[in-house]
């Protein structure tokens, strides 16, 4: 339990953590100090000189942002002394700054802006300077315009922290520049797009390419949601107007140095409108698919499945939403009464691994082991855990890695062992019992003979000795990762699609034939949702895809039924995290478009039958699992059905034929050659 302290700041007593900074422990009393380098979360630097306080009995201001609240501290913060250097300093950073606010872009959210106004500065007192730098523009997705930049040094610190470290300074003073290496544009960089620095900039140097004339700030409704288009399921905040998405933003706080979404989350967003967007149903007729009627589309459906009855079988993505699932499930097994309905989370995972996974905080871990996993911000695998272990590992907390191959993410760690995972954790397991952690005796028995070596010990001293350590598992490695936690620390599996612990607990999981099985055995008629990784049709009399755009499968299909997106639909998932979260309606779904659920509950009643919509009620209830990690022996399930990779790239599939990121692959490409 952490260690508060009382402090009193413009008057007001507050009581904080032992060893929060000023800054922090000023918002608690719900007092704002101007700020223009700090990013809550790390480690001030004092760059701006803006966050000055007096303290009572300390001779010269003190920088907030880097110094440490004490018991019984007295902190004035605006005090005539210190408004008049705070003043001095915005005015000076005008002297070098475009004041073009009228027309500029980030008018509205701009903290320059804010505090130019408190401080009634329409004009610098000094000589203006222009530096003449050029605008690097020459990508779809970020601009960068140091003619604006104030030297804040933000988007150096947060691409430094997760590890992507493509920005730097480049010179010293009023001179000084962000550059890349080499000064090269970004794309020819090694800028994965993120867009950190977006989120960090607090002036207009860094905007998103194609945000000019598209709204101002105060135009947009903002809305929290989630993305769903890989394992991380990231809080994100949807920008609208007039019924448009126009930008999406990390979803952590504003000014935090947590914030992070790849660049598929961030910029995908236009495959909404793209030209192989699916806006109305489609059937077959001869060779051709024609556009048709909801009611036709249905019909033909509902009059297949009656006939197929067991001999159906529903394949899908796991990152639909858990009330999609429960309906899904409802359909399949009360009305067209088959047990043969599956999700791609079976390639790579079984149920109980996600099921029976625990929550932790990994920005409280002192030490992370990855177990399996291989997240990479570059391939775009899981990049925010990617990212967040990073992160964390720069503030001070221990890596493990454990993994058959050599990782990117190795670079980072403090351990990376390389070599078969089972027989890695059994010898850490057997070292754990020798420095005195409790074991299960089966336990104890199955590891009895295996041999210790330096790097096993080194790791199992790290677990031992630290106070809140986090595993990080991959499904097939849950039961060996799981002794582990037994002994010390918290389990956590982590799956490749956004909803994967959620269909796993809404019971979305075969009971009769796999994913697998119904693809490559043979079904009457096969029901795809989603971004299946199929581009080939399987062997099937009658073929039925549900998705949102036009994919090569789609285009093998007998009928085409056209769903929402997850930014068109309202729902819950249940990320890695085990943390229930909710997505809204953000915008109207595209022509006539509809829910998976919509579409479910609509050919049930086609085919006689009533589906109720799912209630939070029901979804909270399935969601609720005790956890009770269980010995079992070491176990490995051998390979994967399919690779990271394969998941990924079909589940973003639609996203990037659809968008302009299919620039990012190109270039990519180019760069590999």
């Amino acid at each position: 339990m952490e260690k508060l302290i009382k402090l009193q700041i413009d008057g007001r007593e507050v009581q904080v953590p032992e060893g929060m900074n000023i800054i922090d422990a000023a918002e608690l009393a719900e007092i704002h100090i101007p700020n223009l380098c700090y990013l809550k979360g790390m480690k001030g630097i004092g760059a701006c000189r803006l966050c000055l306080v007096e303290i009572e009995g300390m001779k010269a201001p003190v920088i907030a942002c880097n110094t440490k609240a004490k018991d019984g501290m007295v902190v004035n913060t605006k005090t005539d002394k210190v408004q008049e250097i705070r003043k001095f300093v915005v005015d000076l950073i005008l002297s070098m700054h475009p004041l073009d606010c009228m027309t500029c872009t980030k008018a509205g959210v701009c903290n320059l802006q804010k505090y130019a106004y408190d401080f009634e500065l329409k004009e610098s007192s000094f000589t203006r300077k222009r530096m003449g730098y050029p605008t690097d523009e020459a990508n779809p997705f970020i601009k960068r315009d140091p003619e604006y930049c104030i030297l804040c040094g933000r988007c150096v610190r947060v691409c430094k922290e997760q590890g992507t470290n493509v920005l730097a300074f480049m010179g010293r003073g009023v001179g000084a520049k962000v550059i890349t290496a080499n000064d090269k544009p970004l794309q020819e960089s090694e800028c994965t797009f993120c867009g950190s620095c977006l989120d960090a900039c607090p002036v207009n140097a860094l905007l998103e390419a194609d945000r000019w004339r598209k709204g101002r700030e105060w135009e947009y409704e903002r809305i929290n949601s989630v993305c769903l288009l890989c394992g991380n399921g990231c809080d994100i905040i949807v920008s609208t107007k007039d019924g448009s998405v126009q930008k999406i933003s990390a979803g952590a706080p504003k000014g935090s140095a947590e914030r992070y979404i790849c660049a598929y989350g961030r910029f995908g967003f236009d495959s909404i409108e793209a030209e192989t967007r699916l806006t109305s149903p489609m059937k077959r007729v001869n060779s051709e698919l024609k556009e048709t009627t909801w009611e036709d589309a249905l019909s033909i459906v509902a009059d297949k499945l009656k006939k197929a009855g067991k001999g159906a079988g529903f394949i899908s993505i796991a990152g639909i939403e858990n009330e999609d699932a429960i309906t899904l499930k409802k359909l399949a097994k009360d009305v067209v009464k088959t047990k043969n309905f599956d999700t791609t989370m079976s390639l790579y995972a079984e149920s109980d691994s996600l099921k029976n996974s625990q929550t932790a905080d990994i920005n409280k871990a002192d030490l992370i082991v990855l177990v399996g996993l291989n997240p990479s911000q570059w391939e775009r695998i899981l990049p925010a855990l990617d990212a967040s272990v990073r992160r964390r590992v720069d503030r001070g907390a221990k890596l493990v890695v454990i993994n058959s191959s050599d990782t990117k993410i190795g670079e980072a760690a403090t351990i990376n062992i390389i070599g078969n995972e089972t027989s890695i954790l059994k010898r850490i397991a057997k070292a754990l019992i020798g420095k005195g952690l409790k074991a299960d005796k089966k336990l104890e028995a199955s590891v009895k003979d295996v041999e210790l070596s330096e790097e096993i010990e080194k790791a199992a001293t790290f677990i031992a000795e630290a106070k809140e350590p986090v595993l990080l598992s991959s499904p097939s490695l849950f039961d060996a990762s799981a002794n582990i936690a037994l002994m010390k620390g918290k389990i956590i599996t982590v799956g490749l699609e956004s909803n994967a612990h959620g269909v796993a607990l809404m019971g979305l999981t075969t009971e009769g034939k796999t994913y697998k099985e119904m693809v490559s055995d043979g079904m009457k008629v096969l029901y795809a949702v989603g971004e299946v990784p199929l581009n080939k049709r399987p062997d099937t009399d009658f073929l039925i895809v549900q998705n949102s755009h036009l994919t090569e499968l789609a285009k093998q299909a007998d009928v085409v039924l056209p769903s929402a997106t997850f930014l068109e639909s309202a729902g819950t998932i249940i990320d890695y995290m085990g943390r229930l979260k909710y997505l809204p309606k953000v915008i109207e779904p595209q022509g006539e478009s509809k829910s998976h659920r919509d579409i479910f509950i609509h050919l049930a009643k086609i085919m006689g039958a009533t589906i109720k919509r799912p209630a939070e009620a029901e979804v909270k209830k399935a969601s609720k699992v005790e956890t009770k990690l269980i010995f079992s022996p070491f176990t490995k399930k051998e390979g994967l059905d399919i690779s990271p990779n394969e998941i990924i790239e079909s589940v973003n599939a639609s996203v990037i034929n659809g968008s302009r990121l299919l620039w990012l692959k190109e270039a990519e490409k180019a760069v590999a050659v």
